[in-house]
């Protein structure tokens, strides 16, 4: 058994629990599941993260007096625009090359390092100075390898920045996405300063942090298991996502 990457998340307007309500995946409030299973709810919620992200100024913005945080990630937004936009990466056999253009682009607003480090808790500090670099390139790669190619499938959302609040060098943006069917959700971001940038470590969607369901995820599987697991259980679903890649390249 292992982690189902963030197996919960917010149903739309029109489900009977309303909008606060958490829907369960088809083992109900499970965090764990078999080796070879996806992670629908999951790749669902990491599409919303990245759709705000990656394509907010396309439909929407409303009037809010924006700080540099803001405008930092309006700076990403512009380059993701123009990739996607960009008639000679728009056939399946420039996917690989768009592909890596957005992960270029679009993780570079995040911290991975911070948000692998906050995800793992308390057990970062039992691991060495390797095993926990080594833990941050599995974890980046896992999130790139899965969610990069959810960006390509959006359009029609409307997307409004709400509010930014700034503390020394801590920051958040708060935000809504409307989608078609007019459900409404609040998705923040939070940002630290590092150097010059401001940089995404945790994305709050319904009052659901990631960082805190990754933690969950990971803290469940080493107490069930061990940290040697849960490490070869990332590689796992990081290897078979780039096979599955691969094997769309070469159809392409």
């Amino acid at each position: 058994m292992i982690f189902d990457l963030m197996d919960t998340i917010v149903r739309n307007t029109e489900s009977p629990g309303g909008r606060n309500a958490i829907a369960s995946g088809p083992r109900g409030n499970r965090l764990l599941t078999d080796r070879q299973e996806a992670a629908p709810t999951a790749k669902n919620l990491f599409k919303t993260i990245l759709i705000v992200i990656g394509l907010a100024a396309i439909f929407y913005a409303t009037a809010v007096t924006a700080g540099v945080p803001t405008e930092q990630i309006r700076g990403t937004v512009d380059q993701v625009i123009a990739i996607l936009a960009d008639p000679s990466l728009k056939t399946e056999s420039k996917q690989k090359e768009r592909r890596e253009q957005l992960r270029r682009v679009i993780f570079a607003r995040f911290d991975f390092a911070e948000m692998a480090r906050r995800s793992l808790g308390a057990e970062w500090r039992r691991r060495t100075p390797a095993e926990q670099q080594e833990f941050i390139n599995i974890f980046t790669d896992l999130l790139q390898d899965n969610y990069i190619g959810t960006i390509e499938s959006y359009s029609g959302d409307k997307v409004g920045y709400n509010r930014e609040t700034q503390e020394k060098d801590n920051a958040e943006v708060q935000t809504t996405l409307t989608t078609k069917g007019e459900a409404a959700y609040s998705i923040n971001y939070r940002l630290r300063l590092v150097e010059k940038d401001w940089k995404v470590y945790d994305v709050v969607i319904e009052n659901i942090s990631v960082v805190n369901n990754y933690r969950s995820q990971f803290n469940r599987v080493i107490s069930k298991s061990s940290y040697e697991e849960l490490v070869r259980a990332m590689k796992e679903k990081t290897l078979s996502g780039r096979n599955s890649l691969q094997a769309c390249g070469e159809k392409c």
